[in-house]
């Protein structure tokens, strides 16, 4: 099993390039399967969770090829629409290729979906927007299918603007008779990705990035070439990173009218943030000022995938902070371990009141899930010491080899198994 060991307390500096998003690649990957030719997408990361939607696709019968992080998709020769179990218990986003399956061959079978354990992440939402569209869904222990002998437009209103709901119900209304309607629809980025990546395929879709997205339905789709946008959350990580380890970080190819709400309260807790365009210069030499209150919420507010590495940040400020976590239930594991670096945390329900400390000590500990993992990358950079993290599976689900993305900026972090001694002697 690798692990990351960190050599805390050195001040991050540099210039780093930021990777395509993984929340917006993989929608994108399974919709590749609607058009009647290949498709080319550039930007993709080489994550985990990219490598297993490639291997679903392959199952499926598509042909795929992965180099220099440009995918190409061929779905002609797909011939099954059952997404393996065993595959979709290694990643919660197989869920969005029930949308274009079920348009492509009026039928798919899938299982209820894995991924980090972070709350309850029912998909209630999913499978009441494609009934609306004329499914006929069948549920029987873990299995799931869906059957439609022809998809027709409809009204359909979200209870909460879900991203994977919105997108499966837009990929599965592409290609369904008439116009669809999504009322209450995730505003999120990654969607107006899709929206991009679809309509460059001959798609008729409007709306996206508001809350209410409106498809025309077509009779087909064909391949197209398309670039992902870069990856917010990574671009989060490494900005909040950059101040908690007192640095300065310049940033490109990003977008940050994507991180606003991220660069508002990285701004009241006194980092130097600069924008020009595509370019972010992140700059911080004071210890961090406290936050009283930051709340997740849906696209634009600030977003849960960036809650655990800002509660790394305001472990380290002067005063108290608090942060309300209204999206998943689970997501404060990491504050046990933050605790065990020294931290002050003390967490009522949803909701952390931390009390800065000056310092955290290095110590080795778990990450629980992909984001507490960065977070905990975050610490370890941070810290006073060395700090061994343990279960960086997690991690690399979200992260395209972190180790080396923080190397570059000077961070002393290596990946190493129980047996290779060689990376952690290189550390001292």
């Amino acid at each position: 099993m690798d692990k990351l060991v960190i050599e805390g307390g050195v001040p991050l500096s540099g210039t780093i390039r930021i990777h395509g998003a993984k929340n917006a690649a993989l929608p994108i990957l399974a919709a590749s399967i609607l058009a009647d030719g290949a498709v080319t997408i550039r930007n993709v990361p080489r994550l985990l969770d990219i490598q297993v939607m490639l291997d679903i696709l392959q199952d499926l019968g598509c042909r795929t090829a992965f180099r220099g992080g440009t995918v190409t998709v061929d779905g002609s020769g797909a011939s099954s629409s059952h997404v393996p179990e065993s595959l979709m218990r290694r990643m919660r986003s197989s869920v969005f290729l029930m949308g274009p399956l079920l348009a492509r061959f009026g039928e798919v079978q899938v299982y209820q979906p894995g991924g980090c354990a972070i709350g309850e992440r029912k998909i209630d939402l999913h499978l009441r927007g494609l009934e609306a569209l004329g499914a006929n869904i069948e549920a029987t222990g873990n299995r799931i299918v869906c059957r439609s002998e022809r998809l027709r437009g409809a009204e359909i209103i979200l209870d909460f603007p879900s991203v994977g709901a919105t997108e499966n119900i837009m990929m599965a209304a592409v290609l369904a008779e008439g116009r669809t309607t999504i009322v209450g629809a995730a505003r999120e980025p990654e969607i107006q990705d899709l929206q991009r990546f679809l309509n460059g395929m001959g798609a008729i879709v409007r709306g996206a990035g508001t809350d209410t997205i409106v498809i025309e339905g077509v009779s087909s789709l064909s391949g197209c070439d398309f670039e992902v946008i870069p990856d917010r959350i990574v671009t989060g990580t490494v900005m909040v990173a950059a101040a908690a380890t007192k640095g300065e970080v310049t940033l490109t190819g990003a977008q940050p009218g994507h991180l606003t709400s991220l660069i508002h309260v990285l701004r009241r807790a006194g980092v130097q943030i600069q924008v020009e365009n595509d370019i972010m210069k992140v700059r911080a030499t004071d210890r961090p000022r406290a936050v009283p209150r930051v709340v997740t919420s849906p696209y634009p507010a600030f977003p849960t995938d960036l809650q655990a590495q800002m509660m790394i940040l305001l472990a380290l400020a002067d005063g108290v902070s608090v942060i309300k976590e209204t999206i998943f239930e689970g997501r404060f594991k990491h504050a046990e371990e933050l605790c065990r670096m020294g931290a002050d945390i003390r967490l009522d329900l949803n909701t952390a009141f931390i009390r800065g400390v000056p310092r955290l000590y290095g110590t080795t500990v778990e990450a629980t899930d992909l984001r507490a993992g960065a977070a905990l990358v975050i610490a370890g950079l941070a810290a006073e010491g060395r700090t061994v993290i343990e279960q960086v599976h997690h991690i690399d689900r979200g992260y395209d080899r972190i180790e080396d993305m923080f190397s570059r900026l000077g961070g002393r972090i290596a990946r190493h198994q129980e047996t290779d001694k060689a990376n952690i002697a290189a550390l001292r």
